[in-house]
């Protein structure tokens, strides 16, 4: 099962971006969905997640008001909307899916992943 994230390019510091998560299947579209973004030659990191109903989030301390996470189910969808980007959040973002309801900060409980799309900010 892949996900596919799009929506990524290059900007410049201070301007906003929104990146979209496509889920194949009615099932999956039900799950913990996350963010994670990563650098070359790093572990992947936390970004932002919400629960399957869309009622919880959880936020990297790094992104808090600035990135805000969202879903609609209807539509097997989840988005990350990114204003006041800054040249460290240059990195590329890669979508999760979890069966658990937990929404862990950890890209290794969440069973489902796929391609990323590169986000490169420049100052």
């Amino acid at each position: 099962v892949q996900l596919q994230a799009s929506g990524g390019g290059p900007v410049q510091a201070g301007a906003s971006l929104r990146l979209s998560c496509k889920s194949p299947g009615r099932i999956i579209s039900m799950y913990t969905k996350a963010w994670f973004r990563q650098l070359p030659g790093k572990e992947r990191e936390f970004v932002a997640a919400i629960s399957g109903n869309g009622r919880s989030t959880q936020y990297a301390d790094s992104v808090k008001g600035r990135f805000t996470i969202s879903r609609d189910n209807a539509e097997n969808a989840v988005w990350l909307q990114m204003n006041s980007l800054k040249p460290e959040d240059t990195a590329v973002y890669y979508c999760a899916a979890s069966r658990e309801f937990s929404l862990s900060y950890s890209s290794y409980d969440y069973e489902y992943s796929g391609q990323g799309t590169q986000v490169t900010v420049s100052s």
